[in-house]
């Protein structure tokens, strides 16, 4: 199986004013395509040829660095436009909301660690909320790595290298990854995510 580069679930201007269409046009169109690209050319001639894209992610880390970091950011990505949507934030679903409080204490900690988590992230990477041995927990990972290869499964990513804010919040990250959270998580899909892997 090739990348492929997903389309959008919704319009370019539709996560405005706190995600703008010049952002999701370079985000979506650049830089996402720009993985999908690479990772295929890369993809050539190897063992994770026709391999699904978590498999070609987690064999491919430690191992083949430049297929790795493709790969990773693709299946980053391919949520990251997911666990968005427009009116998002809001309310988590009951359970989901239940095991957080059960794992994290509450909601607003939770937030509060998730924001830390994307704020002290040195240079580009990621902030995640992931499920590890059963419990929801806070992380966060440089460039294009995610939780699939720390033992966990990622359930909520935000992206904070510089081109996912810098046209909207210049160096203001901590105010985009508020914004993210209170104001684009789709947590339905969130919820699934959770779901899917608490199976």
């Amino acid at each position: 199986m090739s990348f492929t580069l997903p389309e959008l679930p919704y319009a370019y201007d539709a996560l405005q004013p706190y995600m703008s269409r010049e952002t999701l046009e370079f985000h979506h169109d650049k830089h996402h395509a720009a993985y999908v690209n690479t990772g295929n050319n890369l993809l050539k001639g190897t063992e994770f040829e026709g391999k699904s894209v978590e498999e070609v992610v987690t064999g491919s880390y430690g191992k083949n660095q430049p297929l790795f970091n493709n790969a990773g950011q693709h299946y980053n990505h391919i949520h990251f436009w997911m666990w968005m949507k427009p009116n998002g934030g809001g309310a988590l679903p009951g359970k989901l909301e239940k095991k957080i409080v059960e794992d994290l204490g509450s909601v607003d900690k939770m937030k509060e660690d998730f924001i830390q988590a994307g704020v002290s992230q040195f240079g580009s990477g990621w902030a995640w909320l992931a499920l590890k041995d059963g419990k929801i927990t806070v992380m966060k990972t440089p460039n294009g790595e995610n939780p699939l290869v720390h033992g966990a499964q990622p359930i909520l990513g935000c992206d904070v290298w510089e081109h996912s804010y810098y046209i909207d919040y210049r160096n203001r990250r901590p105010d985009y990854v508020k914004a993210f959270l209170d104001n684009l998580v789709n947590w339905e899909h969130v919820e699934e995510m959770f779901e899917n892997a608490s199976k």
